[in-house]
């Protein structure tokens, strides 16, 4: 059971709750807040002054007062109306993250929702309700507006959701789940979808997968340097402390102790070759640098993800509402364009890597790592493969934050595009990890040929791992399955598992 206050949620328990199925609960603190900040809200829905949100109109609407028989229509009203997205369902995992993340932000106590809402969007994720969110829609102004409203009309028994591969409406969903609709009191429907939390699930997930693959890319370009009979000198200590950068000497590291003991590179320690190309010399340094930026997004991942985004905000020491601008999202926005960014680095070096290993000419191995070449190609495609991912990958790294576009007459002149960032993170980390996939296979392959010389202890842990399920290429077959198998191994985690010492 994770815990939401409203604080200390993690990217770890993002993870758990959205992939492992977590269940969470509301803090008893966090509830305390939550009835406080109720209570101010209740208190203005009782007054004629108008206060934003509670008993005005939205957007350019902002200055038309709403009568108090009218207040719970408008809630509702808000919903539907906003609920316009389009497109591909968001998957399952985003869905549930972009709940847990919804439920943490009202936890803390600044958005004015009742108890009973709140626990009821939390009994939906725990007894595994999922809302069907289209996945275009949002511009990152007043949050996910569209994506958040898909999502909390199911709290109200409409819109739909996910029952197996198909879609069922919201109200049979939760009366399936042995839950009832709530009836939506002032300012909730939009304490419901003002926020970040469609763009934050999204980049969270793609940098728990951007994390967990830059460790796998240390282990696969450590595999790819000794089958090419590469120099471990590079990685010496002394280099990557002279520059200073945390993430570089911690991939250096990874590079020694995984190549450590390798009878590969004991082989050729006086082979005469004075310098590798920078695709193995410089792992450290590219690798490294991704590990920098990736530091920098979970930063900002974590903070957003314990934030007060709602507008306008419940101050309820103070029992004042204030309208500000805390959904607005920038900082996700730039955070999703970096990790595209980072992760094309990690891709096109990786791709320069399968080049070298199935080029003669580059790896003194057989031609495209086939003992029959000519009447066997090899793995050539799969270096294509390779090649075209990582041409896909860098499209995803032009900046979508650069963009904006004004919204709602005008009153939201200034947009973050954090959604369309997310989007192109989540599939920036797909094509990465593919692109890695490539080359594990094409080291693999390439160790069998150097038999019987083998490479270091974790390393050919690593290749038995990958044998286990994906056969040596000794005659042309399609790789397409083996690819994908490759990849699954990637993002669960395995491949850094099976090498048996801790990469950091």
């Amino acid at each position: 059971m994770i815990l939401l206050d409203g604080n200390s949620l993690t990217l770890e328990d993002l993870v758990a709750i959205a992939r492992e199925r977590e269940p969470v609960a509301i803090a008893g603190a966090a509830r305390e807040r939550v009835r406080a900040a109720r209570a101010v809200v209740d208190e203005a829905a009782r007054e004629a002054r108008p206060t934003y949100g509670v008993n005005t109109g939205f957007g350019d609407f902002a200055e038309v007062t709403i009568p108090s028989e009218s207040l719970a229509t408008l809630q509702i009203n808000l919903l539907r109306s906003h609920a316009a997205g389009i497109g591909e369902p968001l998957p399952v995992p985003v869905v549930r993250a972009t709940m847990a993340l919804r439920a943490n932000v009202l936890a803390k106590g600044f958005s004015g929702i009742r108890l009973d809402t709140l626990d009821l969007l939390v009994e939906m994720l725990n007894r595994r309700v999922h809302p069907v969110v289209p996945s275009r829609g949002s511009v990152g102004a007043s949050g996910d507006l569209a994506p958040l409203a898909h999502l909390a009309l199911v709290l109200i028994g409409e819109g739909a959701a996910w029952h197996g591969e198909a879609t069922e409406p919201g109200a049979d969903a939760l009366q399936r789940a042995g839950l009832r609709p709530v009836a939506l009191g002032p300012k909730e429907g939009l304490a419901l979808i003002n926020g970040t939390q469609a763009s934050g699930a999204l980049l969270g997930l793609a940098l728990a997968d951007a994390e967990r693959l830059a460790r796998a890319a240390d282990i696969t370009a450590a595999l790819s340097i000794d089958a090419l009979r590469g120099s471990t000198r590079p990685f010496d200590a002394r280099i990557h402390a002279a520059r200073g950068f945390e993430g570089q000497q911690q991939s250096a590291a990874n590079l020694r102790l995984l190549l450590a003991g390798s009878a590969i590179n004991a082989s050729h320690a006086d082979c005469g070759r004075v310098q590798d190309a920078y695709s193995m010399r410089c792992v450290p340094q590219v690798h490294g640098a991704v590990r920098e930026a990736l530091a920098f997004i979970r930063r900002i991942v974590e903070t957003e993800a314990n934030a007060a985004t709602d507008n306008p905000m419940v101050f309820s020491t103070e029992r004042d509402i204030l309208s500000g601008g805390n959904f607005h999202g920038a900082p996700l926005a730039m955070a999703a364009d970096l990790i595209c960014i980072a992760l094309a680095q990690l891709a096109t070096i990786s791709e320069r890597r399968c080049d070298r290993l199935v080029n003669p000419a580059l790896s003194g191995l057989p031609a495209f790592l086939t003992r029959h070449g000519g009447l066997q190609s090899g793995l050539m495609m799969t270096q294509v493969t390779a090649a075209a991912l990582t041409s896909e990958l860098k499209t995803t790294a032009h900046p979508a934050g650069v963009d904006t576009i004004p919204t709602s007459a005008n009153r939201e002149d200034h947009v973050s595009m954090s959604m369309a960032a997310a989007l192109k993170a989540a599939r920036a980390a797909e094509l990465a990890r593919q692109v890695v996939a490539c080359e594990l296979l094409c080291a693999c392959e390439a160790i069998d040929l150097l038999a019987p010389l083998r490479s270091s202890a974790p390393l050919m842990a690593v290749h038995d791992f990958i044998r286990a399920r994906v056969a040596a290429v000794e005659h042309d077959r399609s790789v397409s399955l083996d690819l994908r198998v490759i990849s699954d191994m990637i993002v669960s985690g395995g491949v850094e598992r099976a090498c048996g010492v801790k990469v950091n």
